[in-house]
């Protein structure tokens, strides 16, 4: 499982924290209802207002899937893959289906027996490429309503200020409370920008990773089950296999 996001975020807040303390401070001169409610509470209005409820419950409803990820290792898919084509060339592709019951990749799984029930190659791809957009466009729907959070955030928190400020301006007859009541002001500025910063961008982009990552493992097994269905080498298949995966690797190391 990997939880780089829920440790990156934990360090971001424990940063935040630790400035806090170092400032003399305690972080309950931060932690503040009102400022914490109209924040929060308005940034996921805003970001329901931007898109379907469907969509909007998809999105909360699926993000431990995102923030929880397990990675699939390519590697262990291409010997999977090979294992099916040698078998497929000895025993013939109706052999595959007592195999097909072992495989715990859904997509792979649907993908082998479309191909055993003798679906047509061409349509198989399209079949195949379809399930993979659809995928993607799901993840991107979820990044955007995030990134969109991400930016209401910090506008929602300048409107927190400029109401608590307002509060300031009509109690400026007591001087002793003005100075605790500017400090709480602000608060909500603080919990806007550290929202969007540390929340809801870092999930967007973690969102947009992970269907990276799931793209290219759907995509590995899909050119697999199509090499399988058309009979080739099983020495072929793994050897084209290996280079797609080399060739994300480097494309990954070329992005950082």
């Amino acid at each position: 499982m990997d939880i780089a996001s829920l440790i990156g975020i934990g360090l971001a807040f424990g940063a935040v924290i630790m400035a806090i303390f170092m400032e003399g401070s305690t972080p309950m001169s931060v932690v503040l209802p009102a400022p914490m409610l109209l924040v929060i509470g308005g940034t996921i209005g805003a970001g329901l207002a931007t898109t379907t409820l469907k969509d909007f419950l998809t999105a909360f409803l699926n993000l431990k899937n995102y923030l929880f990820y397990k990675p699939k290792d390519l590697n262990e898919t291409v010997d999977t893959v090979v294992s099916l084509a040698d078998r497929a060339r000895r025993e013939g592709l109706l052999a595959l289906e007592d195999a097909s019951k072992d495989i715990d990749d859904d997509f792979l799984k649907d993908g082998l027996q479309s191909a055993i029930d003798g679906t047509d190659p061409d349509d198989l791809r399209a079949m195949m490429e379809a399930r993979i957009d659809a995928k993607m466009s799901r993840d991107r729907t979820i990044a955007k309503l995030f990134t969109d959070m991400g930016g209401f955030a910090p506008t929602i928190g300048i409107i927190g200020t400029v109401v608590s400020l307002v509060h300031v301006l009509e109690n400026l007859a007591q001087p002793s409370t003005i100075g605790h009541m500017i400090a709480a002001a602000f608060v909500a500025t603080l919990w806007g920008l550290l929202s969007a910063n540390v929340i809801w961008l870092p999930i967007a982009g973690r969102v947009k990773r992970i269907s990276e990552l799931e793209s290219a493992q759907m995509e590995l097994a899909m050119e697999g089950l199509l090499a399988i269905q058309s009979g080739a080498n099983p020495r072929v298949v793994g050897a084209r296999l290996r280079s797609l995966v080399a060739d994300q690797a480097k494309d990954t190391r070329e992005a950082a």
